[in-house]
């Protein structure tokens, strides 16, 4: 028989304090309220499971043996119950986030770094992932991606502003070769390639000017499947990568890249962090909002080719 909670919560009630007046009082409910509901609960039942008296109130032998199994229970019972309320108060749990290399370095650490700070209880574990994924179906409670690689059925909040790619490469490549001037000239350069696996393939090189664009397939001698190896091998003078162009800022002005192109790179709409739906948690509703983005969204306007 599956009893009201509040019943059997009543009845431990008044067999602690041996009277239905301060079981009343502790409950904050009447003594005649509490009296009744004992009363049904002994009905359903089909036993006593008090024994009254003018000066206090016992339990029989069925009342102390059903004591004894739900009591324990009870108060693990309510334990969680209070646990779930505090989490009203004090955000907990763990959030799974999964993002590509460069997300993770340029828009979620600058803002998780603070929010692991000031949210010690809320858990927060990213994946690294350089192709787009279902993410409903591995579990995750987020994504991040660029906001043109957002399937239209998530919510999307932005995390970063627009930004472009840099066609670079180290000083002394081009110390014997020509400075491409145009992307068909790509063709005859050593180029270090970037393998996506949601491109299926290699990426294609996007340039655009005066309104007209191109998708460059290039070719060279080493290839990788993220842009921090391809950057690399360019510093090493391997050949010309391309790659973010915000992780080339410091480098080129060192002098230990040089930047081609730069008036053919078009602007790609920034990184978004996205869900399935707006049904979350309030920890989740945190991380949203640390993540949020609310600077400018155009990046500075590009640099002339070199």
């Amino acid at each position: 028989m599956r009893e009201n909670l509040n019943d059997l919560t009543a009845l431990i009630a008044v067999a602690q304090e041996r009277s239905f007046t301060a079981a009343a009082a502790k409950l904050g409910t009447s003594q005649s309220a509490l009296s009744r509901t004992i009363r049904n609960l002994e009905l359903r039942i089909g036993m006593r499971l008090l024994t009254r008296t003018t000066r206090s109130v016992t339990p029989t032998d069925a009342g102390r043996r059903l004591l004894a199994g739900i009591g324990p229970h009870l108060d693990e019972i309510n334990a969680e119950l209070q646990a779930l309320s505090d989490l009203r108060d004090v955000p907990a749990g763990t959030i799974r986030i999964n993002s590509s290399d460069h997300a993770l370095k340029t828009a979620i650490w600058p803002r998780l770094d603070a929010f692991a700070a000031r949210y010690p209880e809320i858990r927060v574990e990213v994946d690294v992932e350089n192709g787009l994924i279902d993410i409903v179906e591995k579990g995750y409670d987020a994504g991040v991606r660029l906001g043109e690689e957002v399937a239209r059925d998530m919510i999307a909040t932005r995390i970063a502003p627009d930004w472009r790619m840099a066609v670079v490469a180290a000083p002394s490549y081009f110390a014997d070769r020509p400075i491409p001037r145009s992307p068909d000239e790509l063709t005859g350069h050593n180029c270090i390639n970037l393998r996506l696996i949601s491109y299926g393939g290699f990426y294609a090189w996007e340039f655009e000017k005066d309104g007209r664009r191109l998708n460059v397939r290039v070719d060279g001698q080493l290839a990788f499947n993220g842009s921090a190896h391809v950057l690399k091998a360019a510093l090493a003078g391997h050949g010309i990568g391309c790659v973010p162009e915000d992780v080339t800022y410091e480098l080129l002005q060192s002098g230990a890249l040089v930047q081609v192109l730069g008036d053919w790179m078009p602007t790609f709409e920034g990184y978004h962090l996205y869900y399935p739906n707006r049904q979350h948690s309030a920890a989740f509703q945190l991380f949203i909002d640390a993540m949020r983005y609310r600077g400018p969204v155009t990046p500075p306007a590009p640099k002339t080719p070199a």
